[in-house]
């Protein structure tokens, strides 16, 4: 009788094992771990229209210094500057930085308000290939203005 009971215990295990064995399969074929999903120039403007409200973008304004080459795509310094008078009538609410080759589009958004004096950001971004970086201030009246820059990346940052 205990060697019937060890059996099925056996053939319990192995199910069970089986059972996890084709859910793994199951996730892992649906596209769920997928690391080469890309933005496109198309999900990267789709992306930047919804977090600026829709508004309609202007050339202007916004100034992006970001290097030609980037070496490492890991750490690529940028440094976003906006001219605006930033006074409690005209300021920039928020300022969205977008990366049209990265698995995902929105890299960041900075709130500022008109005590932060100057509209000049920096930091550093990871890009995944040689790709278009757009950011994109939104002003205290709602108009939206935006620069874009090619940067070539040599070594890939998001996992390329």
């Amino acid at each position: 009788m205990t060697e019937n009971t060890n059996k099925s215990a056996l053939l319990g295990r192995r199910d069970v094992l089986r059972a996890a064995a084709a859910g793994a399969l199951a996730i892992a074929g649906s596209g769920l771990f997928s690391r080469h999903v890309l933005a496109t120039p198309e999900t990267a403007a789709r992306a930047l229209s919804k977090l600026t409200g829709g508004g309609t973008a202007q050339e202007g304004k916004v100034f992006l210094k970001l290097p030609e080459i980037a070496d490492d795509g890991n750490t690529v310094p940028v440094t976003i500057s906006i001219d605006s008078p930033m006074t409690e009538a005209n300021y920039v609410k928020a300022v969205h930085v977008v990366a049209e080759g990265n698995p995902r589009p929105g890299v960041v958004t900075f709130n500022l308000s008109p005590s932060v004096g100057k509209a000049v950001i920096s930091t550093r971004m990871r890009l995944h290939k040689t790709q278009n970086v757009v950011a994109a201030a939104v002003m205290s009246d709602g108009s939206v203005y935006f620069t874009k820059k090619m940067v070539k990346v040599t070594i890939g940052g998001c996992g390329g």
